[in-house]
């Protein structure tokens, strides 16, 4: 991993956002929860934002494009990764993985949150016995030709890298090059139209037909 996190190993089962969550007050910025799994990667990061949980709440979009980047940067170069709103990883079209955003419980918008856990969760291989093309709109990296020693570690650790890379970039020149990957990359629902992230909340917007649409993001 990184040497900026600080690993905390889980069993397979467990909850690698809820235990970020558990540990965040006491541990702070840097503790990375991870889940070592076969069949699947899943992993949490404490972040303690100096921007109000309104703004901070692009962190969510900055874990997806690290998903994206890690997928991509890991994977056959012809396989095709997407995005689809809010934070679904797309492979060949097959959705495979999430990132989730978790503040403190009652946290006002307006205030700065004394930490925000971001976290990603990815399928490896589908449960044994799954025949392919039984869920056509989901898929697995291995059904998709991904190495099969591809293990949780390497991603998280991938992962953890590009996140690092996307919140220092943020920091030092603002948020509109996160938005712009995470537009370019944005798939299918809303429908076409003129697509925006507002910096203020996070929430994505389309313009289209003369009507202006909205979309917060989950909570």
């Amino acid at each position: 991993m990184p040497s900026v996190f600080r690993p905390v190993v889980l069993r397979e089962g467990a909850d690698a956002l809820a235990r970020a969550v558990a540990l965040a007050p006491r541990e702070g910025a840097g503790c990375l929860t991870w889940v070592s799994a076969y069949a699947r990667a899943e992993a949490a990061v404490v972040l303690e934002p100096e921007l109000p949980l309104a703004q901070a709440r692009l962190a969510f979009h900055a874990a997806a494009n690290a998903l994206a980047d890690a997928v991509a940067a890991l994977g056959p170069p012809e396989r095709a990764v997407a995005l689809r709103w809010p934070g679904r990883l797309l492979v060949e079209g097959g959705e495979c993985g999430c990132v989730r955003l978790a503040a403190p419980p009652g946290a006002a918008t307006e205030a700065v949150p004394d930490w925000l856990v971001v976290g990603m969760e990815l399928r490896l291989a589908f449960p044994e016995g799954h025949a392919p093309g039984e869920t056509p709109d989901q898929t697995s990296l291995f059904e998709e030709g991904f190495p099969v020693e591809l293990d949780a570690a390497a991603l998280t650790a991938a992962w953890a890298r590009h996140l690092m890379a996307g919140l220092e970039e943020w920091q030092a020149r603002g948020p509109q090059r996160l938005i712009e990957t995470l537009l370019a990359r944005l798939a299918e629902a809303p429908a076409a139209g003129r697509r925006g992230i507002e910096p203020g909340t996070g929430a994505l917007v389309v313009e289209r037909d003369g009507m202006r649409e909205r979309w917060d993001l989950p909570w």
